[in-house]
């Protein structure tokens, strides 16, 4: 058996996502659309796919339980209603929506018809972040307390051949690299319940630097500079700084502090690699400048790529299981973006009202390339 997988848009994005979802046993990807028919069709014929065409032409195809949307932000929930309302679960691209009202419509939709949503991104089922989850599940660092992440660059608009949805409503450093480090964050600490934050434009035009528009100016229109503090229901907290407009470039720094120890988490926006653990009983006997060498963590399980939340997602399906990548948790990671927004432009801390359980790690054994649906 497998699972018959459509997908909906066949930008850049797209090739990461077949290149992966097309050796995975447990799924059959059937269709590719676009709105560029020619696009959908380079793009099908470039992975072996046998069909390509329009939405309507896909969401008609029987043969096809869950369908990947990777539109633009703006009307991912848009997408996300016409695939449900075609009785097919959606795996969508973050965020969920670019606003709180169309992501409730979307879950609800959902829910009503018995049909699941996950959503991007699945960079938290990599094999370098699932350690990372195992070993502070299994208590090596005690109780997390605090977090510090960071993500600062100069911007896409360095190689981007068209940046000018993440310089606008919906894009941003905040909407568009937040997801990685928030969801990262709740599948630590659980929900968060304030936010306080600071916003900045430094440059309110910018120019397209690569490919054929290369010199076409446009407008910003949303903080390329965000930096957060999270307060989380249980009385953790944590800081993260999310930058378009730094010279020098820092990714995906991500450091944890427990009770009894902390750990470097790998970059959230990657699949793989290690983490670094130091704990607070390595320094007992250290005097002076000595410092204790901290342990290597290497990654075990999957490390594939994009596409390992529609595998997990259909695994869950057919297992009858909440999935790890959810609808839910996506919802309130907009929701904590969306009150960041709030309190950057009132300079007063907003309240998360919406919860959501941190899922599990994946055991250690999880294995794409496997066959597992009978």
């Amino acid at each position: 058996m497998t699972v018959g997988v459509g997908v909906i848009g066949a930008g850049v994005i797209s090739a990461q996502y077949l290149a992966n979802l097309t050796t995975f046993p447990d799924l059959e990807v059937r269709f590719v659309a676009d709105i560029d028919l020619e696009r959908a069709r380079a793009r099908a014929e470039e992975f072996g796919i046998p069909a390509s065409g329009t939405t309507e032409e896909l969401l008609a195809d029987d043969g096809i339980e869950i369908v990947v949307n990777l539109t633009l932000p703006a009307v991912h929930a848009e997408v996300d209603l016409a695939i449900l309302a075609a009785g097919k679960h959606v795996w969508s691209e973050k965020p969920i929506a670019t606003n709180a009202a169309d992501a409730r419509k979307v879950l609800d939709a959902a829910e009503a018809a018995g049909l699941r949503v996950a959503v991007a991104p699945d960079t938290v089922l990599g094999a370098g972040l699932q350690s990372a989850f195992r070993a502070i599940a299994d208590g090596r660092i005690g109780a997390p307390q605090t977090a510090t992440t960071m993500v600062l660059n100069p911007g896409p608009d360095r190689w981007h051949p068209a940046p000018e949805f993440l310089f606008q409503a919906g894009g941003g450093p905040l909407l568009d690299l937040g997801p990685y480090y928030l969801t990262t964050l709740v599948s630590v600490f659980g929900s968060v319940v304030r936010v306080s934050a600071v916003g900045s434009i430094a440059r309110p035009v910018r120019t397209v630097e690569s490919g054929p528009r290369a010199g076409t100016e446009f407008d910003v229109t949303v903080p390329t500079h965000s930096a957060l503090l999270l307060e989380f229901e249980h009385g953790t907290s944590a800081q993260a700084t999310f930058s378009f407009q730094s010279a020098i470039p820092r990714a995906g720094f991500f450091e944890i502090t427990g009770t009894d120890g902390a750990i470097v988490l790998p970059d959230p926006n990657m699949f793989d690699g290690q983490s670094q653990l130091w704990t607070m009983a390595a320094w007992k006997g250290l005097t002076g400048p000595e410092q204790p060498t901290p342990e290597t963590i290497e990654a075990t399980g999957p490390a594939d790529g994009r596409g390992l939340g529609v595998l997990e997602l259909a695994r869950a399906i057919a297992a009858g299981v909440p999935e790890r990548a959810s609808g839910a948790l996506a919802a309130h990671v907009l929701d904590i973006m969306l009150a960041a927004t709030r309190a950057a432009e009132t300079g007063a801390s907003v309240e998360v009202t919406s919860r959501v359980l941190a899922p599990e790690p994946l055991p250690a054994d999880w294995d794409p390339k496997a066959r597992t649906l009978a």
